[in-house]
């Protein structure tokens, strides 16, 4: 991505995501699937115990899509992000989980020891700029990285995947995580591929050692390509309509006793404005 093209360098994120650019993430099926597929990966890379319902922090969670793989693995959520336009979208989708408008360089408002994992797609490298003449990026860093260590449990992880613009953002925000108390460090998948290539920041919050994961397409990973293949093919088929995801989602919560909103010819419909 050329530099001059990347999101961060055109407007802060609460101007750049508004409702035009919120609606492609109902509409445009390739960002669709590409954000289920890195929500998958990171939470492959987070290592819940299997089976048992984890309270999940998604930290920039936009429209709610990385959400959606948090409900399908049967975890509960809470959502942060500064857009209030694609706030509105995960509120028109009817996601699942508790959605909260803010800046995560702000500080995360959550009480110490809540969540058991934090999850972040394509988010992180917003925290490199200075939207504003009174932000600095390193103090927004430490802020940022001091209250995630506070909310986490002890031994919880915390993923991100993140477009960093450089190797000096990648190592500036590393820093900043180490120096307020994590542990961990990179995980890159497919290295060697300009397309393929994926970097996540895997971050462990005290507790016992931990090893980091093993990326993706490196030479001692050809085991675990196989091994997750079946797991995430059910997010390679085709990305569902939009009604069928709405009617799908309502027929759950009414299985959970949840107040829903009866369907008509209108339920999954793309309405022409978002008012949040």
């Amino acid at each position: 991505m050329a530099a001059s093209g990347r999101p961060e360098h055109q407007a802060p994120p609460e101007i750049f995501y508004n409702e035009t650019e919120a609606s492609k993430y109902t509409s445009n099926s390739r960002m669709i699937e590409v954000q289920q597929k890195l929500s998958e990966r990171a939470l492959e890379l987070l290592a819940l115990p299997p089976d048992v319902p984890c309270y999940i922090l998604d930290i920039g969670c936009g429209s709610g899509l990385s959400g959606e793989v948090l409900t399908e693995n049967d975890h509960v959520w809470v959502g942060l992000d500064i857009s209030p336009s694609m706030l509105a979208v995960a509120v028109e989708r009817e996601i699942e989980g508790d959605l909260i408008l803010g800046d995560m360089g702000c500080g995360l408002p959550f009480r110490p020891g809540t969540f058991d994992a934090v999850v972040s797609i394509s988010a992180l490298q917003w925290l490199c700029n200075a939207d504003k003449k009174y932000h600095s990026p390193v103090k927004r860093m430490l802020v940022f990285f001091r209250t995630l260590y506070a909310i986490m449990t002890r031994g919880a992880r915390a993923v991100f995947q993140l477009y960093p613009e450089n190797s000096e953002q990648l190592e500036l925000l590393t820093q900043q995580a180490m120096k307020s108390g994590f542990t961990g460090g990179l995980v890159i998948d497919y290295p060697n591929s300009t397309k393929a290539k994926k970097i996540f920041l895997c971050l462990f919050c005290g507790g016992s050692s931990q090893i980091l994961p093993q990326g993706l397409g490196t030479e001692d990973s050809n085991t675990d390509v196989v091994q997750k293949a079946g797991r995430r093919e059910r997010f390679r088929k085709s990305v569902k309509s939009s009604r069928d995801w709405v009617l799908e989602k309502k027929e759950r919560r009414r299985r959970q006793g949840k107040e829903t909103r009866p369907d008509t010819q209108y339920t999954g419909r793309k309405r022409r404005g978002h008012h949040f």
